[in-house]
Formats: structure tokens, C-alpha cells, sequence
């Protein structure tokens, strides 16, 4: 009598070993980060180039992005107001969608895109050609030199960027509503920030925060734990991208589920 296979139970079993284990893994190398942030010694040089790399090699695109979005925004908005005879509305309609959600939203991420898939390469690329090995014999703390410094840069130039993506946004709204009703620019900030509080501004820095953190953390792990040769260079930059805008739009969800419920 021949015995039947069992081969679901094997596979489920090693699934689940795999996936505990990359979640062990995931909150181990964030707390790394945050034991080595704390500990000396700092490296600010280092931060100053990542902070360059990521904020002002980005302002190009971000501007690029900020200023369709306002535009193409209150093109598509005005049809809908003027049915209805409101289209003096149109400005504070803009910044609460703006402020509130595309700015941090759309800066979040052409940075995943951008500066995630730029780190997942670079740190892959140093991964497999066994440069942190080198770095550790050289008596340099590679995750301090090259993680600490990437996460921080992130983490701290995404409200920047987030802020002046909501600046450009309202100037490329301005343009449009000013074209179209000659509203003055004092009558449209007036008009604009009428309806926005402090829990508006306060909520978008955070979300940026949060979202910098996350495509620094997520881009740094799967770069710094690459593997498969020149082949997990392009991996890891194509999940950097992939898995960081998944995890932005859940905290996104999460984020504006806490501010309504504040609000």
C-alpha cells in the first residue's frame, strides 16, 4: 500500500519560518538604528552628503511634480465648483487637499522612487563586491557609516521637501485661479488658509516624518542584506521602490484614520 505525500505541511511550515524570521530580522536592524544613532561616533560629514543627495538632487522633480499637481488640481476641480456657483471656494479647496494629502503624499513617493531605488542599488552594489566586509576590517562601522546616515537624511528631508512641495502646489494653483478669476495673490492666501489648522500642518509633518523613515529603513535593509550577486543590485532596488509605496499608502490610511478620529 503506497503512502500518500504530505508536501503542503513542509512548505507551509518553512513559509512561515521564513517570514517570522524576516520580521526578527526587519526589527532588529531598526533597532540597530536606533542604538547606533545615539552612540558616537557621529557621522556628520556623511550626513551632510546624504542630506544633499536626498533633498536637493530631488528639487528638480519635486518642483517639477508640486507645481503640475496644483495646477492640473484646480483645472479639474473648477468644472465641478462652478456648477454650483462656488468656484471662490476653489482656493481653500486646493490647500486642504494639498496640505492635507498630496503634498506629503506625492513627495513620499517620487522619493521612494527616486532616492529608495538610489540606496537599494548603491548599498547592494557595495554588498555583493564585499566592500562593508571591507569597511569592518578597516576598523569602520559600515551599519553607523552607511544605514545610520541614510535613514537620518530621510528622515529629515522629507518634511523639507514636503513643505516646499505644498509651496509649489499652491503657486501653480495661484497661476491658474489668477488666470482665470484675476484673484490677487493676498485674496487667495487669505481664502486658502482660512480653513487650515494647526492639526492640518502638524499631521502632514508627521506623515512625512514617518514616510522618510520608512523609505530609508526599507531601501537600507534590503540593500545592506542583498544577496544573489549583481542580480540583488536590481532586486533590491525594484523592492525598495515597491515595498516602500506599499508601506506608505497603509500609513497614509492609518495616519488620517488618528487625525479624524482626533478631529
Amino acid at each position: 500500500m503506497e503512502q500518500t505525500e504530505q508536501p503542503d505541511k513542509p512548505v507551509i511550515s518553512k513559509s512561515l519560518d521564513a517570514f517570522f524570521t524576516g520580521v526578527y530580522n526587519i526589527f532588529k536592524f531598526i533597532g540597530n538604528f536606533f542604538r547606533e544613532v545615539m552612540l558616537p561616533p557621529f557621522e556628520v560629514k556623511e550626513l551632510v552628503r546624504q542630506c544633499y543627495m536626498v533633498g536637493y538632487k530631488s528639487l528638480a522633480l519635486i518642483s517639477l511634480t508640486g507645481f503640475i499637481t496644483g495646477l492640473v488640481f484646480t483645472k479639474q476641480s473648477r468644472p465641478s465648483l462652478a456648477e454650483f456657483g462656488a468656484t471662490s471656494w476653489l482656493p481653500s479647496l486646493i490647500a486642504i487637499a494639498v496640505i492635507r494629502a498630496l503634498a506629503p503624499l506625492v513627495t513620499a513617493l517620487i522619493c521612494a522612487g527616486k532616492v529608495g531605488s538610489s540606496i537599494g542599488a548603491e548599498l547592494a552594489s557595495m554588498k555583493v563586491t564585499e566592500q562593508i566586509d571591507a569597511m569592518e576590517v578597516s576598523a569602520i562601522n559600515p551599519f553607523k557609516y552607511l544605514v545610520v546616515t541614510r535613514i537620518l537624511a530621510c528622515t529629515i528631508c522629507l518634511p523639507i521637501l514636503m513643505a516646499y512641495t505644498a509651496l509649489i502646489g499652491m503657486a501653480g494653483s495661484y497661476l491658474d485661479v489668477h488666470l482665470n478669476e484675476q484673484t490677487t495673490l493676498a485674496a487667495f492666501l487669505q481664502s486658502a488658509f482660512s480653513n487650515i489648522s494647526f492639526l492640518d500642518f502638524g499631521a502632514s509633518l508627521c506623515k512625512a516624518i514617518i514616510f522618510g523613515f520608512t523609505i530609508g529603513t526599507v531601501s537600507c535593509y534590503l540593500g545592506y542584506n542583498a544577496t544573489q550577486g549583481t542580480q540583488g543590485v536590481g532586486k533590491a532596488a525594484n523592492v525598495s521602490v515597491v515595498v516602500s509605496m506599499f508601506l506608505i499608502f497603509i500609513e497614509e490610511i492609518i495616519i488620517v484614520q488618528l487625525v479624524n478620529m482626533i478631529r
